[in-house]
């Protein structure tokens, strides 16, 4: 995660938070009060349909009358409002500290969100983004080249790939000859062929594979 994490006030304005976005080089802040509390998140979408900006929504007189008031005069406050409070979001979705990082993952994916305060008894300490985990990804480092046998490599992937739930290793044979893997067999799909073979090139001590399978896709 971030930290510390560039924060403001829910009476900040929101001309002060564009400034912040720009000069910062950020495209959202989390929303504290005088004890760090998280109360909101402030983003670029919050931003993005201003009056002082031209871009305030436009919409026919029948898709007004289409939508409902309650709408109209929220889309009203986004676009006038002066101060964060009542443009921030204020169901802020969050996570702690300790969680994996495969669960921010999830929920960055889930709610169609870009970012997730990290909060420690109700106080805001950090913060993860998509690009924070892109960042890990590349930064991440190569463990250590492991020297295994012919047999031990193709007894690790088949035991790979028997606990992934989505193959019938049943219809699948493999065979390493001086750490080169052939995949022999037959698949239900092209994904699941893809996956054997991801799988293969993933394995310690793999240093070629050869895919041979077949792919036979099933009817429902």
């Amino acid at each position: 995660m971030v930290s510390p994490v560039i924060t403001v006030k829910p009476s900040s304005s929101v001309k002060e938070v564009a400034k912040i976005f720009l000069e910062r080089g950020i495209s959202a802040a989390p929303v504290v009060d005088d004890q760090s509390k998280l109360i909101g998140i402030i983003s670029e979408g919050d931003l993005m349909h201003r009056a002082e900006a031209g871009t305030e929504r436009h919409r026919s007189w029948w898709l007004r009358l289409l939508t409902a008031e309650e709408t109209l005069a929220a889309e009203y406050v986004k676009a006038h409002a002066h101060k964060v409070a009542d443009v921030m979001t204020r169901d802020v979705i969050t996570a702690g500290p300790e969680t994996p990082l495969h669960e921010i993952a999830v929920l960055l994916e889930k709610n169609f969100i870009k970012r997730v305060p990290i909060v420690k008894n109700g106080q805001l300490i950090g913060i993860v983004s998509r690009a924070n985990l892109i960042q890990a990804v590349a930064s991440a480092r190569k463990g250590p080249e492991i020297a295994l046998s012919d047999a031990a490599i193709r007894d690790r992937l088949l035991a790979h790939l028997k606990a992934q739930g989505w193959l019938d290793t049943f219809l699948l044979n493999v065979t390493v000859n001086g750490g080169v893997v052939d995949l022999w067999g037959i698949t239900r799909s092209d994904a699941e062929r893809k996956a054997i073979r991801v799988a293969a090139e993933s394995t310690p001590g793999v240093s070629a594979v050869n895919d041979n399978l077949f792919t036979r896709r099933v009817q429902w």
